[in-house]
């Protein structure tokens, strides 16, 4: 739905509300600049040991952190304090202005930012949390990283899937697929060219193209309402300051990097490339999922199940 369709805020209010109440989960707003995150603390309540670790797991683009209780009440189960939030440009601290009803208080929304750091140690100080596992999904894999470099407190890094370039994505989903793999790490080059361009032609042709892709459709609007941009263009060069090849060699703590086989959004190189420009971290590992595994989408839906445990399995073998 977009931004101005009247549905779009009773419809969240009540997406939001039934998992609040089926998970028996209430928001606790992280105070951030001029706004608010919302952060959910999920525990086993009849465990009888302290958690193994904390985990600290945020979106990405699209995604609101409700979506996640389910696989993140079985981690809790598993051991874990579980602390998820959404971020500025994210769920309840971008829709600030639709939340009276969903979140205590009221506040200004927040839109999108590459200095990811900032909003994850907001989070930490305000739940006491002196290490972490932090854990990023979708453009979240490249926002982890983001985070990691400045928070020290980042002991352990994982993305989901990974996203080190969104300014490649986004163009890469605008190519037709044989095109999109052809040009492989090419397409990494083309911030200076979307930079010279002219708004005025670039705001045309990246019209004229969704015109006829719903998927470009979609996100031009999406991407414009996220980062608080006002034109085509401009969000597609604001998207150019969420890569991570300035800050991922600034990770140093444990790394693990995870896609599908056949993403729909994130070409497959970028967890080689992400993974080749973590030269301070302590250790690096990689994992792809395949279609017999039922797990070969982007951020392995079809079976969430094995990615948490997969992460789990990695976590205890450090």
């Amino acid at each position: 739905m977009q931004p101005g369709n009247p549905l779009k805020a009773p419809t969240r209010r009540r997406f939001v509300s039934s998992l609040q109440r089926c998970f028996a989960l209430e928001p606790e707003p992280v105070p951030f600049e001029r706004g608010f995150l919302p952060a959910y603390e999920l525990v086993d309540a009849g465990a009888t040991k302290p958690p193994k670790s904390t985990w600290v797991v945020f979106g990405g683009f699209d995604s609101y952190i409700e979506e996640t209780f389910t696989v993140l009440a079985a981690v809790a189960q598993r051991g874990r304090r579980v602390i998820a939030f959404e971020g500025p440009g994210q769920g309840g601290a971008l829709e600030a202005d639709l939340e009276a009803d969903t979140v205590p208080g009221r506040s200004e929304r927040l839109t999108m930012r590459a200095d990811w750091a900032a909003p994850v140690s907001a989070v930490l100080n305000h739940f006491d949390v002196e290490e972490a596992t932090l854990v990023g999904m979708s453009l979240g894999g490249g926002l982890v990283m983001r985070a990691a470099a400045g928070e020290p407190r980042a002991r352990r890094v994982v993305a989901f899937d990974v996203l080190d370039d969104f300014l490649e994505v986004l163009v890469s989903q605008s190519l037709p697929p044989t095109l999109a793999r052809g040009a492989g790490r090419s397409l990494t080059h083309l911030n200076p060219l979307i930079a010279r361009t002219p708004t005025r032609v670039l705001n045309r042709a990246l019209t004229e193209q969704a015109r006829g892709s719903p998927v470009t459709w979609w996100g031009m609007w999406q991407g414009m309402h996220v980062t608080g941009t006002h034109s085509p263009a401009e969000f597609l060069r604001a998207a150019a300051a969420f890569s991570t090849a300035d800050v991922s060699p600034r990770v140093t703590g444990d790394v693990l990097l995870m896609q599908g086989a056949e993403d729909e959004f994130v070409p497959l190189h970028q967890m080689v490339r992400q993974a080749e420009r973590l030269t301070a971290a302590r250790s690096v590992t990689t994992r792809t999922f395949t279609r017999a595994e039922s797990a070969a989408s982007h951020c392995q839906t079809g079976n969430t199940g094995l990615m948490a445990r997969t992460i789990l399995a990695w976590e205890e073998g450090l």
